[in-house]
């Protein structure tokens, strides 16, 4: 039986997601931003909270955890190389662990750049993988506590999954993401619409996630790292893929 899956606002612009395998009956919150939100989801759609997987450790990802816990008993998985920053966590996890969510094998993929031990949880099965902070629509994460070689690592890593794979993100930013791909890769046909687009649903007040795998590549500046235009415009021609990753990430902190 198919996955089913809940987006939702919270806080200022992050997203809440709950996901749920009606023939197990269990529920997983993809971080937990606060409680307040989740708690209002979980009740909307009628459905008891078995786990918290945690993908950081930064507050707006982790606020809820000790309230979720305490209310409904609910297990928090949580990255090993973090485990010490999560709260209520009970079951640390790193590259290449597996586990259930009912009937639906988990994968753990490290993920680290925006901080040193960020995961993502990948459901093969279903083609869905959230990934917290790596990853946005048309953007990535801050590179705060890795390396801008290890932040390209991990999205290289994201890149190669299948390309119909579907995208949960933590943070609706892809307006503003889609105004300075622009002017990465003004030319990009593919970009140019996908930016009237998310435009149009942002002004309508609709949500422009989850994304997918195949629709970054062809329009994400962040994947596209070999683009001979791309490279050209930065004066990159020869660089490595990471140091022309670098560049856009640098501009991009500075917009």
């Amino acid at each position: 039986m198919a996955l089913e899956i809940y987006q939702f606002p919270c806080l200022s612009d992050n997203f809440g997601v709950l996901v749920h395998d009606p023939e197990r009956g269990v529920t997983a919150s993809i971080d937990a931003p606060n409680a307040e939100s989740v708690r209002g989801a979980l009740k909307h759609k009628g459905w008891k909270l078995s786990y918290i997987f945690t993908t950081h450790h930064h507050a707006d990802h982790t606020d809820g955890n000790l309230a979720l816990k305490s209310e409904t008993g609910c297990v928090i998985i949580g990255p090993k190389a973090e485990a010490a920053k999560v709260p209520g966590i009970d079951t640390a996890v790193s590259e290449g662990d597996a586990f259930r969510l009912g009937s639906h094998q988990v994968r753990v993929l490290e993920t680290p750049g925006h901080t040193a031990g960020h995961i993502t949880f990948h459901m093969p099965t279903a083609n869905v993988a959230f990934v917290g902070d790596t990853l946005f629509a048309l953007g990535c994460g801050r590179v705060i506590e890795g390396t801008m070689e290890m932040m390209w690592n991990s999205l290289a890593k994201l890149a190669a999954l299948p390309g119909n794979t579907s995208i949960y993100c933590g943070h609706e930013y892809t307006l503003a993401n889609a105004k300075f791909a622009l002017t990465i890769e003004p030319e990009n046909e593919a970009l140019v619409a996908r930016a009237r687009e998310v435009e149009a649903l942002r002004q309508a007040g609709k949500a422009t996630l989850p994304t997918r795998i195949d629709l970054e590549l062809t329009t994400n500046p962040f994947l596209r790292v070999k683009s001979e235009a791309i490279r050209k415009r930065l004066g990159l021609e020869s660089a490595a893929d990471w140091q022309v990753f670098a560049e856009v990430r640098n501009r991009k902190n500075k917009a």
